[in-house]
């Protein structure tokens, strides 16, 4: 078991100049890394592989296995893996920043591999319920006691049923992964929450990739209880405006700490940090210690199989 005395961040793609999707990783940039978190009171994280071709992902994700084994000081902040994709809607607006010709549906071989490759490290999935026939790969990580969460998403009620039946327990960054205009009253937010009893709902809460307002009525939607925050960092996050990277993708980080693509189409992760979100929850809705404390520690510790 790991220390707990900070907080638990379930989705970092990277932090202060290390991208963990790069295809090299050296081993003295991710210890420095792993110190600034916990300079920052992160106490652990789950580094984040996105979407790529299945080679590049498996790659990258024994890059984070071999610094993990390697070196204690890491294995103590980075606690486990959170591979998100390739299993995911490839829709404009779903796919998000995700490469969408390397988006397919789920099959238990390519998870497999994945699985194989992230060396027991693996601790939640990302999929499109809809995306999983049969809830297959589901019902394959649930039966390992992996967490399976469905992001970049648009199920119907029913296939999000299905899937949490078959043992999918957490939804990825709420109110981002699917476009900028939905439908009013159905729609993948409203579906999401509907279920919220039966779901950890995550959000980012840096108030870019969602609005205070939104935020504040999510969260009391489905209770401090249901839900945990997640920064979505890139290697960017902590260090300012600039250009960065995630995998093969440039990165814009604007004056406001917004995350954009090279065109400024969309979000790319996230500039945020722990600490941040921390101060957005307390100052800009209001949360005291103790709600804060379920959604950046209690939550994620459970979560993360860390309780």
């Amino acid at each position: 078991m790991h220390a707990r005395d900070g907080y638990v961040d379930l989705q970092v793609n990277g932090y202060a100049e290390v991208d963990f999707n790069a295809d090299k990783l050296v081993m003295e940039d991710v210890a420095a890394v792993c110190r600034r978190l916990r300079a920052d009171g992160v106490a652990g994280i789950l580094a984040t592989v996105i979407t790529a071709d299945v080679e590049a992902m498996c790659r990258r994700l024994a890059n984070i296995c071999r610094v993990c084994d390697a070196d204690p000081e890491i294995a103590d902040v980075i606690w486990g893996i959170h591979i998100e994709g390739p299993f995911l809607n490839e829709a404009p607006g779903y796919i998000g920043a995700h490469p969408a010709d390397s988006a397919r549906p789920a099959d238990v071989d390519t998870m497999k591999r994945l699985l194989d490759a992230a060396g027991g490290l693996t601790r939640i999935v990302t999929l499109a319920p809809e995306r999983d026939d049969g809830q297959r790969v589901t019902k394959f990580l649930a039966d390992q006691t992996i967490r399976v969460s469905a992001g970049h998403c648009n199920p119907s009620l029913d296939e999000l049923r299905a899937g949490i039946d078959a043992g999918l327990s957490l939804f990825t960054h709420l109110g981002n992964g699917c476009p900028a205009t939905l439908p009013r009253h159905d729609n993948i937010i409203q579906r999401a929450l509907s279920l919220s009893d039966r779901l950890y709902i995550g959000f980012i809460a840096d108030g870019v990739h969602v609005p205070f307002v939104a935020l504040k009525n999510y969260l009391q939607c489905c209770g401090c209880e249901r839900a945990f925050v997640v920064t979505d960092a890139i290697c960017g996050a902590g260090l300012g405006p600039g250009e960065y990277s995630i995998g093969d993708q440039r990165v814009l980080i604007d004056e406001n700490l917004a995350t954009w693509s090279a065109d400024r189409s969309h979000l790319v992760g996230s500039a945020g940090t722990m600490p941040h979100s921390a101060e957005n929850l307390s100052n800009s809705l209001g949360l005291d210690k103790r709600q804060i404390q379920l959604l950046m520690v209690e939550n994620p510790q459970t979560i993360a199989g860390e309780l």
